[in-house]
């Protein structure tokens, strides 16, 4: 059976941006900026990304589209069928963690669409946070949200990469950064807005220390989709002439961009009704609420929000199911309606714990944390980090180096690539490794 891809560059570059923007610069981008001092926080974030987490990119990047296999399969087979296979499938293994948990946070999009949707958000700011624990403590709305949620995304990777997911990213993306823009636009036109866009753009570097720098490397990988095989699978799908590292700035620039659109759509409207930045993951939860039901068309503007929120949700938790598909449909030859379903009922189990974690089992806890903690913590600051740390390895130690300037350079034909190829192999043997087991260790230690 012939390999399904995608259909265009563009294609191609809208679904790798997809993977990369999510929950993850909408919900998650905002309040770490707030817990870690703003402006200074931010560049950090920015030099991480770029100087780190764009070589690990490129890394997975060229792993997939070298092998044009499922991860398990990319690793097993450019290693010639060694113990690195285990580390494919530990790649395959770790966005099925993170789609479980992450559905019960995109279920929480659509039941909050649904409330903008029939305008309640006209309360203080107490009963804001009211009704948001109200909401993930109860035992059958979220599980409700997160079975539709999960269920949607399934739909879109049952019908393929080309007129499934590519399609699907073709319309919703360009849709989520117009929208944002123009919450954005809202935002900074806000009485008091000003305060807000100087705590993201004026830097306090007294606020940044190892905390802040593990926080920023872990949003980034976070964020990018690193260290979990959806970047590797995605680019296995892409075709053998499109530029490895056009595309790879390229998603990284729009997932960084979206990340920045993001804060001064937050942030500003935040500091305009005095509110308190460092509110943590209830930012867009409880405190976003109240302010759209203070501020003039606050309805129109929390209905296109939780819009893009959901949209961002969609777009991350497909590039994370495709990755077990994939592998599944090539080496366990399940029709792709099968691996689906099978997936489905994985993640359905895993993450109906989580959503009850914050309910009827609150009390149950591994290691000091709630169930939907723990896979947190295990993926975004322990498996993701050590997928990325065995990745770089694996590229710069373990294929040839003709074989990695073969691919980044499309055979010697892209001179742009060429003349910066001996920086990125640079970055990828020594200091990535390196960095990663730094921050890695210091998060262990803290």
């Amino acid at each position: 059976m012939k390999r399904d891809s995608f259909g265009s560059r563009f294609g191609a570059l809208v679904a790798m941006a997809g993977s990369a923007v999510g929950l993850g610069n909408l919900w998650r981008f905002p309040y770490l900026v707030g817990e870690n001092g703003g402006a200074a926080f931010i560049i950090i974030y920015i030099l991480l990304s770029f100087i780190i987490c764009l070589p690990i990119f490129v890394s997975e990047f060229v792993l997939g589209r070298r092998s044009q296999k499922n991860a398990y399969a990319a690793f097993r087979d450019l290693s010639g069928g060694s113990a690195w296979k285990y580390v494919g499938l530990m790649t395959v293994i770790v966005p099925l963690v993170v789609a479980s948990y992450y559905s019960v946070i995109g279920g929480w999009s659509f039941e909050y669409l649904f409330k903008a949707c029939t305008f309640s958000f006209n309360g203080s700011q107490a009963s804001m946070s009211s009704m948001f624990t109200d909401f993930v403590s109860s035992p059958w709305a979220p599980l409700i949200c997160h079975t539709i949620f999960l269920l949607t995304t399934c739909l879109i990777v049952v019908v393929g990469i080309k007129d499934g997911i590519e399609k699907f990213s073709k319309v919703m993306m360009p849709l989520l950064f117009f929208i944002v823009i123009a919450i954005a636009i809202y935002s900074v036109c806000l009485p008091g807005a000003k305060a807000g866009l100087d705590y993201l753009f004026n830097p306090d570097f007294s606020k940044i220390d190892g905390k802040a720098i593990a926080a920023a490397l872990g949003q980034a990988f976070f964020s990018l989709s690193l260290g979990f095989g959806t970047i590797l699978t995605y680019a296995s799908y892409v075709d053998k002439k499109e530029n490895a590292l056009f595309q790879s700035t390229a998603t990284a620039v729009s997932d960084l961009m979206f990340a920045l659109i993001a804060g001064m759509a937050i942030m500003p409207a935040v500091f305009a009704f005095g509110l308190n930045p460092q509110s943590g993951p209830g930012l867009v939860f409880e405190t976003l609420p109240f302010v759209f039901g203070q501020m003039p068309a606050g309805g129109f503007i929390a209905i296109l929000f939780f819009v893009a929120l959901l949209v961002a949700a969609l777009t991350s938790s497909i590039s994370m199911i495709e990755v077990a598909v994939a592998y599944l449909m090539e080496e366990k030859k399940f029709s792709r309606i099968g691996a689906c379903a099978a997936l489905f009922a994985l993640c359905w189990t895993v993450g109906t714990m989580c959503s009850l974690s914050f309910g009827p089992l609150s009390d149950f806890t591994i290691g000091g944390r709630t169930i939907f903690d723990f896979f947190d913590n295990l993926s975004s600051n322990i498996l993701m980090t050590l997928g990325s740390l065995l990745t770089v390895i694996f590229v710069g130690w373990r294929l040839k180096k003709t074989d990695v300037y073969d691919e980044f350079t499309n055979g010697g034909s892209l001179s742009t690539n060429v003349k910066v190829f001996g920086v990125l192999w640079f970055l990828i043997r020594y200091i990535c490794p390196l960095a990663i087991i730094f921050i890695f260790v210091y998060g262990l230690v803290a």
